[in-house]
């Protein structure tokens, strides 16, 4: 089976766009994720790992019981 690296990021991205958080797992993905997020108009906080790294969307509303 072949992976298609590209839609893997493409995937990734919509879960951001949605207000999941996403994980890359090679710098390939990482690079071309972190290149997408400007076009996002979304904040998100980039936790890098030494084995890849998290994208997690920043959100203005706190969760009130």
């Amino acid at each position: 089976m072949i992976i298609n690296r590209k839609q893997m990021a493409k995937d990734k991205l919509q879960l951001l766009k949605q207000g999941y958080s996403a994980y890359a797992e090679t710098k390939e993905l990482c690079d071309y994720i972190e290149k997408e997020l400007p076009s996002l108009n979304i904040p998100v906080r980039i936790e890098r790992t030494s084995i890849g790294c998290w994208f997690i969307p920043e959100t203005d509303s706190v969760c009130k019981d």
